[in-house]
């Protein structure tokens, strides 16, 4: 199976850099900085499960792209996607699958329409991971893992194939029946973790700290919780508490990637992971106040947009 992987960074690198280590047959769609930066000192990983330093990695840049691949591997920031899809439109062919990374499920409506729906699989990500200084891809987190399955029955029946090709031994992959449930339990429980350490600034052990920062959280759990629910997907109890666990641990330093963009200055995807999901909440039947937390984070996160824009313009 041959595998275009869309980018190198972080989140692409990591996954990708592991399927060539195993032997696949995988090519880097990536800028030429990033190809000349990876021509040089190769792909480098730096893992608790193992470092990497991959050479010979095949990369090419979107004005030299012109062979099909059988499967795509995206794994973009969602305000990148339009730009992504036009530089890889060149490898899809007609038996060509794709398999995005991305969080919320906006991104899967975009998909759809360029390349319809029975080519697009679900697909969620389990991986902390940054680039350094140095370009290297440094991996922070246990048992990083991939979980992708069709949407429908029409989807190509290349599920088995893909699997195959995705174990590596040194990430899980895995098939699920049921993936679009499994992406709304990550977006749920993304959207409560980016909108409280966002609106806060601060990580979830403080923000139950301090008063009424609990109640906050919880607020915001069960706001998207339910706009889960009013979509015809009911998150399952082990999911509930394993979040809870997560987003109520007295003491935790966990914060959002969101979060830290922000203190940095950085590009955030506050209309993809949240604000669809305030239009989707609509879209449901469901009034502004059952997402009267949802839509106060929203609003900050898109006034840090607007002062963002206005300061870089500058």
């Amino acid at each position: 199976m041959r595998i275009l992987v869309v980018g190198a960074g972080a989140t692409g690198g990591y996954f990708g850099g592991r399927l060539l280590e195993a032997g696949r047959d995988v090519t880097f769609l990536v800028r030429a900085q990033r190809a000349g930066e990876i021509a040089q000192h190769g792909l480098v990983i730096k893992s608790p499960d193992g470092d990497a330093t991959l050479r010979d990695v095949k990369t090419v840049q979107a004005e030299t792209l012109s062979e099909t691949y059988d499967l795509i591997l995206l794994s973009c920031k969602a305000y990148d996607l339009e730009g992504a899809m036009a530089s890889f439109a060149p490898a899809v062919g007609p038996e060509t699958v794709i398999l995005p990374l991305l969080n919320g499920l906006r991104h899967l409506d975009i998909l759809d329409q360029a390349y319809g729906r029975g080519r697009v699989l679900g697909g969620r990500c389990a991986i902390a991971a940054t680039l350094d200084a140095q370009r290297t891809i440094v991996h922070l987190n246990a048992a990083p893992g991939i979980t992708f399955g069709v949407r429908e029955s029409t989807a190509p029946a290349k599920i088995d194939a893909i699997t195959a090709a995705l174990q590596t031994g040194r990430f899980d992959a895995k098939a699920s029946a049921d993936i679009m449930l499994e992406m709304w339990e990550k977006w749920v429980f993304l959207a409560t973790l980016a909108c409280s350490t966002s609106l806060f600034r601060a990580a979830v052990g403080d923000i139950i700290a301090a008063p009424e920062g609990e109640k906050s959280i919880a607020e915001l759990f069960e706001e998207c919780r339910a706009v889960a629910l009013a979509n015809g997907y009911t998150p399952r109890e082990a999911f509930v508490a394993n979040a809870q666990k997560m987003l109520f641990a007295a003491g935790s330093t966990l914060t959002a990637s969101m979060m830290r963009d922000v203190e940095n200055n950085f590009r955030i995807e506050a209309d993809h992971i949240v604000g669809d999901l305030i239009r989707r909440a609509a879209a449901a039947g469901m009034n502004d106040r059952q997402t009267s937390m949802l839509r106060i984070a929203y609003t900050h996160l898109k006034a840090y947009e607007a002062r963002r824009a206005r300061t870089v313009a500058a």
